[in-house]
This record gives structure tokens, sequence and C-alpha cells, in this order.
């Protein structure tokens, strides 16, 4: 009876919650031992697994590998250009075409811009012939035309070899024939194992280079990674366009034929081809290599554009050849 008025109670708007309260209590009273009671219970078994995943999940969470350990572990594994690296490579990176270092150009078209403007001309043409970069043996050599770096004395002798026979393809009796790699080396600092050898032996051979084979018993090295100099461009390039001995020379003649201030300060068998430079008239290699000077300024480096534009021609005064002939003689093979 008790009880019921404690339930009517509940229909009463005035202390709803107070009197709640009181009528929990008292059912969980009532209903101890009750299946009611057992019903109200956790279930053990749900408990149970609801503290197994707890103790599940809280392994995880320390087992599993935080940032830095995943950086670590990204770190271990073999990159691309790794010794240890089996692929795959990324599609971009494989893709990648973008040059690590400058591309050599045959032509030397995209370095025209950095030639002296009166130069130009001579070294289009000479780049045309894509003689800059090859071996004597016609392998394309490690060289990237810069025309105003200076030029070595083994890069010169490389082109002026290269172009002498190129330029006289058609005639045999004007071509150098190259060193021999069982002949007896004309420098100490040449072997026949580097790269110029053949075309630097050849030249001595052929008694364009001074060496001992030409009387100078002094001359036993080459120097070959020197800059070459003005006096020695010509000393070597002359003989290849007179075909004949250079002449007897003084610096009072060459001083008056060139009207050279310096003339003195040029070694003795370089005054010789400084003079006979001159007979080639307008065709002169000083005067289309340098323009026009009055200090000839012997020991001053030659540059690759300089070097280009004084193999631009091979010939005398009446009779030659120039890039520029060869060019339109290659057309016109072509065109046949």
């Amino acid at each position: 009876m008790r009880n019921r008025s404690a339930l009517f109670s509940l229909c009463r708007p005035a202390g709803v919650i107070p009197r709640l309260a009181v009528v929990s209590l008292v059912l969980v009273a009532s209903c101890a031992g009750s299946p009611l009671q057992q019903s109200l219970e956790a279930d053990p078994q749900l408990q149970d697994r609801l503290v197994s995943d707890d103790a599940e999940a809280e392994a995880e969470s320390e087992s599993a590998p935080s940032d830095g350990d995943n950086d670590q572990d990204v770190a271990d594994i073999p990159q691309p250009g790794d010794a240890d690296f089996i692929g795959p490579v990324p599609y971009a990176q494989a893709n990648d075409t973008t040059p690590t270092t400058p591309v050599r150009s045959r032509n030397g078209n995209t370095l025209l811009r950095d030639v002296p403007e009166d130069l130009r001309p001579y070294v289009q043409d000479w780049m045309a012939l894509g003689l800059a970069g090859e071996n004597s043996n016609g392998a394309i050599a490690d060289l990237a035309f810069q025309p105003n770096q200076p030029i070595t004395r083994a890069e010169y002798a490389q082109w002026l070899f290269a172009a002498n026979n190129r330029f006289y393809a058609d005639q045999p009796a004007k071509r150098i024939r190259p060193g021999a790699s069982s002949s007896t080396p004309a420098f100490q600092d040449v072997p026949t194992s580097h790269p110029q050898y053949r075309a630097i032996q050849g030249l001595t051979e052929a008694g364009i280079i001074p060496s001992a084979l030409t009387g100078n018993a002094t001359a036993v090295n080459f120097r070959p990674d020197d800059s070459l100099t003005r006096e020695t461009l010509v000393l070597w390039k002359v003989p290849l366009d007179t075909r004949s001995p250079l002449p007897a020379a003084t610096p009072d003649a060459v001083q008056t034929t060139w009207g050279f201030q310096d003339a003195e300060e040029i070694e003795p068998l370089a005054l010789r081809a400084v003079l006979a430079d001159r007979q080639t008239g307008d065709f002169a290699n000083i005067l289309r290599t340098f323009g026009f000077t009055t200090l000839f300024q012997p020991q001053k480096a030659v540059t690759q554009a300089e070097a280009a534009a004084a193999l631009w021609r091979f010939g005398s005064q009446t009779e030659g050849v120039s890039a520029r002939d060869l060019q339109q003689r290659d057309q016109e093979q072509a065109a046949e």
C-alpha cells in the first residue's frame, strides 16, 4: 500500500525530482536479489570484453611507431642513386630531362652572342664544320666551346690538325698523317695515351711543331695544358698556309712590315712566321684574328674564338680554301 502511494505521487507536479529519487531508491531496495536486479547488473562477459579491447588498444598504441620512427624507417630505405636501390623510379623522376651540366653544342649558335662581333662570322663558319669537338681519331672530345676562354696548346694542336685535314680532304698530298702509337713520343709529357697524342705527334713529325726532330734539342716538353700564345699560333699555322720554308727575319724587318712596336719581344723562330704571314696580304692570320694593332703582344694568351678565326682559312694570298667554301661545297654535294 505504501509503495502504491509512492508510485501515485510521481504524478504530482510539485517536488517531482526529489520524489523520483526516493522512488528509485525504494525500487532498488525492494528488488534486491530479484531477477530485476540481475538484469540491471553489468554483463560480466561484456565487461571482460571491454577490458580486453581496452588492453589491446593500449598495447597497439604503445607498439605503434611514432612520426620520428617513420622518418627513420624512410631514411633507411635505399633511394634512387644508392647502390642498394633496385627500383622502381618514380615517374616524375624517371622522366626528368633537365640537364645537370651545360649542354655542349657542336655548332655553337647559342654562344655566338658571347663572341666579339668582328670574329662572329669566322666562328660561326668554323663551328658549323663541327671540328672543335673531335679528337684526332674522329671521336667526339669532351670539350665545350668557350669563345672567350684561353685555348690550350694541346687543344689548338688538335684543332689545327683536324682543320687542315678537313680543308684538304680531297688533296691527300696536303693532309697530315696522325702519329702512330708505335712511334716514340716526340715529347716526354705527351705519351701515346694522351687524348691529343695523334694530332700533336703527327704535326711534330711533319715539322710543323718545333721539337728535337727539327733540331730544337731543348724542346723535350710540349706543355699541353699551357695556354696558347699569339706567337705560337702564328708559328704553327703559317707553314700550313705557305707550304714553304719560313723566310729569315729580323725584328727590324717585322717592325717595318707590320709596324709592331714590340717586334723585339717575339721569339726568333716565331719572328720568321710573323714576317711570312704578312705575305698573305689581307688573308693574314694576324689581321683576321687580332685586327689592326701596333702591338703584337707575342706572349698574350689566345682565346678559343681567336683560334677559330685563325683556322677559318688555309692558303696563300692567291690560292686558298675557307670554312665558308667548305660549307658551300658540302651543300652542292648534298644537292647532287
